[in-house]
């Protein structure tokens, strides 16, 4: 039997369900996403048109400072916001629906505070590069996951998934936000405003170093994700459920939660702590789509294009206010939370 709303796909001896509202509306998305790319692009003290950035950016325009400008400030910036979202939005979609609870972000239940922990360590103790962030980042990120599951578990055959997946990662986001806090005193002056500045969240000053480690994370976790869809959607219905149809509880969620922290992590290191993106991602994809289905790709498109125009609002909001992206997000996430909690009994 199709559920309503699929269409069967067949290849030779493959056959594959796609639902055409969730393919338009990744299509529209991704649409979404190169529009506002062309705007950041065209946006700065140095304005251009639409038609001035694609000639810049395919060498056709009769100013070098124009392409320097492009490829050297603000396409790696752009490319940063994108992926950052992206990833955000992905990760968002595999927490939310593991825990089965809107609130199950990565920036909710610490795993983003985590991986905020390590990137201070080499930023205040070691004043590390972007490479060195990065990937202290991951692996505080990762560390802070496995205790995240170990305590969540509850005991021997425990799964530890829903609210106690939730509260434990609360609690550890506490305890992680005053290590960062303790870390914030033992630095000195200079690499303690740098480390603030990292925290807010922002997207300037960023380069390809900062492009090249979210987008290796993304081709190392995605992959992971996109295969195992169809066993996170049946761990969605309950773990009873998912063991009656065969599903290994424990290992797939530590599977999937490794790949979903990692893409955390790398987001993470490459833009600071970024709230509302993992938050409100999957839930505008899901209200888009209208399937049942986790909304992997359309998460990370939606996540991509919140982003994105957070910056873009940020860039050019009244009296030359130059909001740091964290900043602007955690400002639409409230307002966003506020109206889901009214608009729900």
């Amino acid at each position: 039997m199709i559920l309503p709303g699929a269409r069967l796909l067949r290849l030779g001896r493959l056959s594959t369900l796609w639902r055409p509202r969730a393919v338009v509306v990744c299509v529209v998305l991704a649409s979404a996403c190169l529009m506002l790319g062309l705007l950041l692009l065209g946006t700065g003290t140095m304005a251009l048109s639409p038609i001035q950035v694609v000639e810049g950016l395919a060498g056709l325009s009769a100013e070098p400072k124009v392409a320097r400008v492009l490829h050297g400030i603000r396409l790696p910036r752009v490319l940063t916001g994108a992926l950052v979202g992206a990833s955000l939005g992905m990760a968002g979609a595999v927490f939310q629906s593991l825990s089965r609870n809107a609130l199950g972000s990565p920036d909710v239940i610490g795993f983003t505070t985590g991986a905020a922990t390590g990137a201070l360590l080499q930023i205040i103790l070691f004043n590390a590069g972007a490479f060195q962030v990065a990937s202290a980042a991951v692996g505080a990120g990762l560390a802070t996951a496995l205790v995240v599951l170990a305590l969540s578990r509850g005991g021997r055959g425990g799964t530890g998934g829903g609210y106690r997946l939730i509260l434990i990662g609360i609690g550890i986001g506490a305890v992680m936000t005053g290590v960062n806090n303790l870390l914030m005193v033992m630095g000195n002056l200079d690499r303690a405003m740098s480390a603030q500045i990292w925290l807010a969240g922002s997207l300037n000053a960023r380069g390809w170093a900062h492009v090249w480690p979210v987008a290796a994370g993304l081709a190392l976790f995605v992959p992971p994700l996109v295969l195992n869809a169809r066993r996170l959607a049946i761990m969605e219905l309950g773990d009873e459920m998912a063991v009656q149809l065969g599903v290994n509880i424990a290992r797939n969620r530590a599977m999937l939660v490794i790949a979903a922290v990692g893409l955390t992590a790398v987001a993470t290191a490459s833009a600071g702590p970024i709230a509302f993106i993992a938050l409100a991602g999957p839930q505008i994809a899901r209200r888009l789509t209208r399937v049942a289905e986790v909304p992997l790709i359309s998460g990370a498109l939606t996540g991509a294009c919140l982003l994105m125009a957070a910056d873009l609002l940020s860039q050019r909001a009244p009296f030359g206010l130059m909001l740091p992206i964290g900043t602007m997000t955690g400002l639409c996430g409230g307002f966003y939370l506020l109206w889901v909690l009214m608009r729900e009994r």
